[in-house]
């Protein structure tokens, strides 16, 4: 693929739209599995649909796969190996690519789970969330504090040793002490890396139309304070906003997306950013599973595209870039979108003077109050895309 973004390979997603339950905090295209999952017509479809962008893009190789959710770990890993054997013939897989897989705790065990490394997964993410089972029970969850646990015992007695766990904090009735403790039960299990994440209240939800009480601000504010610490006193390096990972245990393929870097998205409702000479092009699909799988065989699986002009490139390099501890340097933004430094000029300098933005003479970062309150960062660079007064 022609790229502006010369000498880097882009990243492939594969969204897998069902679940058993449909949780009342999530926004995500998900859909329930009210009947059989049409497991080898979807697997087709994807392929497919691989098949159509690759003779528009002409991909030559991708660095990641990442099976995400809905709940991944629903096909069995005969699928997922099918899916991965068709990326590899169809357009290439790097020698070391990261290959991810999104499980629930209640829809795995060890033979799933050993079943999903000999397909070629190499790294799990497991949507732990909580090892309070009030908690889970409040956020919907299927499983409960012990399957969660059993799961991740799972996953490493089936011989995966790069294991990610969500935790969810801010949680309806949760105090410091639960959010500790919940961090402590996943710190004890020694997993790679954690990603944590506060929970939020997205409209079209079922917490939007009946809204749990949650913790207040200052509680808020205290857990973060105290999830960071902990971390920090145990070796875990924060290196995303959210993200936390043994030295050398990042998710490639996230960092990619938090570089600015180029992906395909297959399957119902996925995305694709992908740069095409000097045109960076955004593509996104059906969301609804029956609607992709009709349509998949005409190649009519998306419904939209549109390209970045300069005004949105520059916002979405920030708002990707800025969620890293490390931020970005003007090289950066230039080898990703094709646009001179100086169309950053007027935002940076904003943020500087705030002081919610700190530059060393290499690069852009934001300091801890920005880090603290980075929508606002954020809108500098919406509010001012060109570097113009």
């Amino acid at each position: 693929m022609t790229s502006v973004a010369a000498g880097y390979t882009p990243a492939l997603y594969i969204h897998i739209p069902w679940c058993l339950r449909k949780c009342p905090y999530c926004d995500f295209n998900s859909h329930l599995a009210s009947s059989k999952i049409p497991e080898s017509a979807y697997v087709q479809a994807l392929l497919a649909e691989l098949e159509q962008h690759q003779q528009e893009f002409d991909i030559s190789e991708f660095s990641s796969v990442f099976f995400g959710g809905g709940t991944p770990s629903l096909f069995s890993p005969s699928a997922i190996a099918a899916l991965l054997e068709g990326a590899h013939t169809r357009v290439g897989l790097a020698t070391d690519a990261e290959i991810t897989l999104e499980a629930n705790p209640g829809t795995s065990d060890y033979g799933r789970f050993r079943g999903y490394l000999d397909a070629g997964v190499n790294r799990l993410s497991i949507g732990v969330q909580s090892f309070n089972n009030q908690h889970l029970h409040a956020l919907g969850r299927i499983h409960n504090a012990a399957e969660a646990q059993g799961a991740v015992v799972a996953a490493k007695a089936a011989g995966f040793s790069r294991l990610n766990l969500d935790l969810m904090y801010s949680l309806p009735g949760q105090t410091t002490e639960q959010c500790e403790a919940d961090l402590q039960q996943a710190i004890a299990l020694s997993p790679s890396h954690l990603s944590l994440y506060q929970l939020s209240i997205e409209p079209h939800t079922h917490f939007h139309a009946y809204p749990p009480q949650l913790p207040t601000d200052d509680t808020v504010a205290a857990m973060e304070q105290q999830l960071r610490a902990t971390l920090h006193s145990v070796g875990y390096v924060r290196y995303e906003i959210s993200a936390y990972a043994c030295p050398g245990q990042e998710c490639r393929h996230n960092l990619n997306y938090w570089q600015f870097g180029d992906y395909l998205g297959l399957g119902a409702g996925a995305h694709s950013k992908l740069t095409c000479g000097q045109t960076c092009h955004r593509i996104w699909n059906r969301k609804h599973p029956a609607d992709y799988l009709r349509q998949a065989g005409k190649g009519h699986v998306s419904s939209g595209r549109s390209q970045l002009g300069e005004v949105d490139l520059v916002a979405e390099f920030a708002i990707n870039t800025l969620r890293l501890t490390k931020g970005f340097s003007f090289r950066e933004f230039t080898d990703r979108t094709g646009l001179p430094a100086h169309c950053l000029r007027i935002p940076v300098d904003k943020g500087l003077h705030k002081g919610w933005l700190q530059y060393d003479g290499q690069r852009v970062k934001a300091t801890p109050t920005g880090y603290r309150f980075l929508n606002n960062v954020l809108e500098l660079f919406i509010a001012h895309p060109h570097g113009a007064a």
